[in-house]
């Protein structure tokens, strides 16, 4: 079915900086923390990954929705974004697999968007002036009215959307043929993909809520703890640290991804920050120390692990650096030095984007069978 668009819009920048486009998806306002994702593909995996609630996201790519939506490709139950920025929505969406345009996809979940806005001069935009909050509103609205709503928005430092992802109630993921593992997943935005791929590995993943205490955490004495990714300041999520002090001290191993990585770091004495931009696309070369290797990795976080001018991380004597971030120097990627405790700042189920961090998920493996042998 061809596109349609039945208004104009614009989005707005909280510096007063105004990109005018036409409406895509539903009707309405949304405001959020306006980011850009330079992924060339995957637009429904990145409109369902819990990781971008509360964010505007812009598409880098100018053509978005050429091959429509389906139901394999969702991350989650429906989209997470606050809204989408694109260039060009394809007017007749083509794949054996499609099942509904991108309009249609939106306009069923409810989610505002626009198009027919310069997004590189958007990109440019964000790049110097770092993220901020912006809306997308209907041309029919007042831009001053507008404004003053997106000025009365929560800053994304200090907010906790974790609450607003989480799974309400623990459910299982079943071993792929063999039961070798049990793993506990810590649900702080989970993609669906992280849980498939330890299933395919022999574990049943039991994934729990983010409010999980820790003593219910202990009581199930799982042979592995992963902590997923998720949305927010890693400052402002309480639960997860004593579970992986705990569990790691008993000889659990737990392996954390891009928040996961945050809050690992953080119980063991490390801070974050907020980058001015963030890491948001497919296409992020990362290097490997001890390999000399270099990654093509997947990300979307908007905070870091802050490091020591030597290299190690501030305020964790016991952890180390194993992956930098060869754009900015960014941690990306850190293990303990004596507990079997490791995680890496990007997302290595690659969903979407390349498949050069899959290892990763081996490598958690092998470190719960070890420890099941000593």
């Amino acid at each position: 079915m061809e596109l349609a668009l039945t208004h104009t819009a614009y989005l707005l920048l909280e510096d007063g900086r105004r990109f005018d486009g036409s409406g895509l998806g539903a009707d309405g306002t949304a405001f959020g923390e306006v980011v850009f994702n330079t992924s060339m593909t995957g637009y429904q995996e990145i409109l369902t990954d819990p990781s971008y609630a509360g964010q505007l996201v812009t598409m880098t790519y100018p053509l978005q929705g050429n091959y429509g939506v389906n139901a394999d490709d969702e991350e989650s139950d429906a989209p997470q974004v606050a809204g989408f920025i694109v260039r060009e929505a394809a007017r007749r969406p083509s794949n054996w697999r499609s099942r509904a345009s991108l309009h249609d996809y939106l306009v069923e979940h409810g989610i505002v968007g626009i198009q027919d806005v310069d997004t590189r001069a958007l990109t440019r935009h964000i790049r110097s002036k770092g993220a901020m909050r912006g809306a997308i509103a209907p041309a029919s609205r007042g831009s001053d009215e507008v404004m003053a709503e997106i000025l009365a928005q929560p800053l994304m430092e200090g907010l906790n959307l974790v609450e607003g992802v989480t799974t309400e109630a623990s459910y299982e993921v079943p071993a792929v043929g063999e039961e070798r593992f049990h793993v506990l997943a810590y649900d702080f935005g989970v993609k669906a993909h992280s849980p498939r791929l330890l299933a395919e590995r022999g574990c049943r993943v039991t994934v729990v809520p983010g409010t999980t205490p820790v003593d219910e955490i202990l009581a199930a004495e799982p042979d592995g703890l992963f902590v997923s990714n998720g949305p927010g300041d890693p400052a402002v999520v309480p639960h997860a640290e004593a579970a992986i002090v705990e569990l790691s001290s008993r000889g659990v191993p737990v392996f954390g991804i891009c928040l996961g990585q945050q809050l690992i770091a953080r119980a063991f004495g490390a801070s974050t920050y907020k980058l001015p931009f963030g890491h948001h696309g497919g296409n992020h070369p990362v290097k490997h120390l001890e390999r000399g290797t270099v990654e093509i990795t997947a990300q979307n976080h908007g905070f870091a692990v802050r490091a020591g001018d030597d290299g190690t991380i501030e305020g964790a004597p016991d952890l180390r650096v194993t992956h930098l971030n060869l754009y900015d120097g960014t941690v990306e990627g850190v293990e303990h030095t004596s507990r079997p405790v490791f995680a890496v700042q990007y997302h290595p189920e690659a969903a979407p984007g390349p498949h050069d961090s899959r290892y990763l998920f081996d490598r958690f493996i092998e470190q719960m069978s070890g420890a099941r042998k000593g």
